[in-house]
Order: structure tokens, then C-alpha cells, then sequence
């Protein structure tokens, strides 16, 4: 009796109920996302340590800040998405910021506890909320079927699938290749569970191509060190180093902006295909409680940088506890839960390969690209924007940049097409900056 009473004021807190969901359905979709997202873990050590940082200290901040930022989406935003530091901005800080510019880490550290500041600034004075909300509905629905697009791809890439080609960009890899097998029998697994409508389809998934994957050569048993079981690596490090000695520079300015500029749309651009995926936008396209997400990714960014890690951002894979069911922070809750014990059970949660996950990426991929069909594509003033948006996003490699050319296109559609009236200011302001930025960039 007394679980069943902590059962009920759990899922009362996080509005299970009334957001159609059940607290197994949210501890499922957690885990989904969690096993979506853990490559992170293995990943952002890989490359901030080649900077000269520890690797150790590295992956305690990255499962720390992860576990921190989401705990704030799930608790104060009530959403079920995931938080940790984030693919491209962590690339940016290494190989632009650090290894292509000669700064110091410290340095780096020090632009990155600096934008999250700033997002705090203008989270509190409602400015991310503004630009989130003066989209178009239609054009968010764009940006729901580009993220689907791009996590698509994303998959097919960390497969092998799809693969880099000189003359056409990209191609066809082999597909008789261990790691191809291992997504391909994924997918399939997973596309026969889908079908018979069996609960936690995704997760069951990534677990059986797991498994196949250690007869293959993918899943890599030699990497599983008892050692590192319940054993923590120190922080010290990289806690607290920062340099401000270089704050006000020109090239700190660049960084900055740079920073502000990816994570402040790629946020905003997972937001709503998030939001749109799982039905919580309402009826002006407005997501609750999206100044409380912005905020945890804010506070996330400056607590990642304070441990030793780079830009904590929301991430697309949400999208895979979405699909299974994931409507509130409860599943947020989980993923944060399963990124604490990342930190004491590390040779686990990093045994899973990205091939694994990689058919979930496809899948989701095409869950999210369905948002299409409700969008008006007669009205060309609309349909133009909405697939420069959904297109751009894969082929720029970036939903910042997928949304800034919906957005300059919808404004430039809007003004010759007599319809300027329809557009909020704040749509023109983001166009005029936008044509800037890609003038003198």
C-alpha cells in the first residue's frame, strides 16, 4: 500500500495521468532515451581529452552535468527531455577553440560558463521564450520533419550506412559490413515489435542488437574493465579552471557568439519537434513551461562548465523516449537517475555501441517526419520555408542553420507576397540577423 501511495503521488506531481501517460510507460521511455543518448559518455572524452584534458574528469562531468541539467528539466519544466553536453559544440570547443586557434582548455571552459550565464540573462527576461514562440506553427512542424531527417541520417551514418564520397558527398556504404548487420537486424526488430504494437519496441531493440552485436565483433566484451566498476574519477582536474585573462577579446566575442548561436536554435529547433512529436504544443504552437527548459539547459551549461565539460544542451534523442511513450519530466527523472549510476557503473552503460542505438535514430527519424502531413504545401509561402527547413537540417549538418534558412525564407516569402502583416517582428528581426550572420560569416 505504501508503494502504491508513493506510485500515486509521483505520477500526480508530474501530471502523469492527465497527459494521457502511466508512470511504466515514463520509466520506459526514460531508459530509452538514456541507452539513445549514454554514447555521449564514451564520446566527450574522446574529444575534449584531445585538448590535453583528463579523460577521467571528463567523463564524471559529462554523466555529472547530464544528470544535473536533466533533473531540472524534469523537475522544474515537468518535460520528458534529456540533457547532456552536446555533439558539434563539444567538436567546436576542441578542434576550432582549442587545437585550431591555440587557446588553452581553461580558456574554452571560461566561453562556456560565460553563455550560460547569458542564457540565463535571457531566459529570465523571456527573450528565448519570444523567439520559440513567434515561429509559425507550420514552420515548426518544418523543423519537427527536418530533426527527423537529421537523427535519421545520424543514424545511417554511425553505421556505415551511409558513408563520405568525394564526387557525390555521400553514398552507399557495404552493407555486409559487422557494424551494417548489426543496425539493419535492429531495425527490422525493431519495425516487427512496432508492428505488433509491443511495449518498449525501441528498448527491446537496442538490447537484441546488443547482443548480436558481441558474436559480430561490435559489441566489444574486452572493453568491460570490473576495475572502473563503482570507481569515480576525480574531477579535480578540471573543476573550477578557468582563464579569465582573455575575456575581453575580439576572438572571445567570436567564440561566444558562436556558442549562443548553435546551442540558443539547435535548443529551441529539439523543443518543438519534441513538443510537436509528443502533442504537447497547444493550439498557437506554444510548449508549457518552455521558459523552465530553457532555463535547464542554461543552468546546465554553466554547471557542465564548472565540472569540466562543454556546452549541455537538450538532445534530439529525446525523441526516442517520446516515441514510446515518454509526456512528462518522470521520464526526465529516469534519465537522470540512469546517468548517476553511469557514474558508478560506467563498463555497462558504455558496452552498448552506437549500432546498436543507430536503428532508433531511423526510426524516430521517420515518427518525426510524419508532422509533415500537416502542413498546407498548396500555400507556397508557407511549403517553400517548411522544406528549405527540413532539408537544410541534413544537408548543413545543423538545425540552427536548417531553422535560420526557414526563417529568412518565410520572411522574404511573406514581404513579395503581400502576407507581411502575418509575421511577428521578432520573425523579421531573427531574418535581418540571419542574412547578416550568413553575409559576413
Amino acid at each position: 500500500m505504501e508503494t502504491k501511495g508513493i506510485m500515486n503521488k509521483v505520477s500526480s506531481f508530474f501530471k502523469v495521468k492527465e497527459r494521457g501517460s502511466t508512470v511504466r510507460t515514463e520509466a520506459i521511455a526514460g531508459l530509452t532515451t538514456f541507452m539513445t543518448m549514454a554514447y555521449i559518455l564514451a564520446v566527450n572524452p574522446i574529444i575534449l581529452s584531445a585538448t590535453g584534458m583528463d579523460a577521467g574528469a571528463i567523463f564524471s562531468a559529462t554523466a555529472l552535468s547530464a544528470a544535473i541539467a536533466t533533473l531540472v528539466m524534469a523537475l522544474y519544466a515537468n518535460l520528458p527531455i534529456g540533457l547532456a553536453p552536446g555533439m558539434g559544440l563539444n567538436a567546436f570547443f576542441a578542434y576550432s577553440v582549442v587545437l585550431g586557434m591555440g587557446y588553452s582548455w581553461e580558456f574554452a571552459l571560461t566561453a562556456v560558463f560565460l553563455e550560460g550565464l547569458i542564457f540565463i540573462l535571457l531566459t529570465l527576461t523571456n527573450v528565448r521564450e519570444a523567439i520559440m514562440n513567434c515561429i509559425p506553427m507550420e514552420l515548426k512542424k518544418g523543423i519537427a520533419a527536418g530533426i527527423g531527417l537529421f537523427i535519421a541520417f545520424i543514424g545511417l551514418q554511425s553505421a556505415g550506412i551511409i558513408v563520405s564520397h568525394d564526387a557525390t558527398l555521400v553514398t552507399m556504404g557495404k552493407l555486409n559490413t559487422p557494424t551494417a548487420v548489426v543496425t539493419i537486424a535492429g531495425f527490422f526488430a525493431m519495425g516487427i515489435m512496432l508492428h505488433y504494437k509491443i511495449k518498449g519496441a525501441l528498448l527491446y531493440g537496442i538490447l537484441f542488437a546488443t547482443i548480436l552485436g558481441i558474436p559480430l565483433g561490435v559489441t566489444l566484451l574486452e572493453k568491460f574493465d570490473t576495475s572502473l566498476l563503482f570507481n569515480v574519477a576525480s574531477l579535480e582536474p578540471t573543476f573550477l579552471k578557468f582563464d579569465f585573462s582573455q575575456v575581453f577579446t575580439a576572438d572571445m566575442l567570436f567564440i561566444l557568439a558562436t556558442f549562443l548561436f548553435i546551442d540558443l536554435f539547435d535548443t529551441v529547433g529539439i523543443l518543438v519537434g519534441v513538443g510537436a512529436k509528443s502533442n504537447l504544443l497547444d493550439n498557437k504552437g506554444h510548449l508549457p513551461n518552455v521558459k523552465e527548459a530553457f532555463m535547464a539547459d542554461a543552468i546546465g551549461t554553466s554547471v557542465g562548465a564548472m565540472l569540466g565539460t562543454s556546452t549541455v544542451t537538450s538532445y534530439i534523442e529525446s525523441a526516442a523516449g517520446v516515441a514510446v511513450g515518454g509526456r512528462t519530466g518522470l521520464a526526465s527523472l529516469v534519465v537522470s537517475g540512469l546517468f548517476v549510476l553511469a557514474l558508478f557503473l560506467s563498463p555497462i552503460f558504455l558496452l552498448v555501441p552506437a549500432q546498436a542505438a543507430a536503428p532508433v535514430l531511423v526510426i524516430v527519424g521517420l515518427m518525426m517526419f510524419s508532422e509533415v502531413k500537416g502542413i498546407n504545401f498548396d500555400n507556397y509561402t508557407v511549403s517553400i520555408p517548411v522544406f528549405v527547413t527540413f532539408i537544410g537540417m541534413p544537408l548543413t549538418y545543423s538545425i540552427a542553420h536548417g531553422i535560420a534558412w526557414g526563417i529568412v525564407s518565410f520572411v522574404v516569402l511573406s514581404l513579395f507576397g503581400a502576407r507581411i502583416k502575418n509575421v511577428h517582428p521578432l520573425m523579421i528581426i531573427l531574418a535581418l540577423l540571419f542574412i547578416l550572420k550568413f553575409t559576413f560569416a
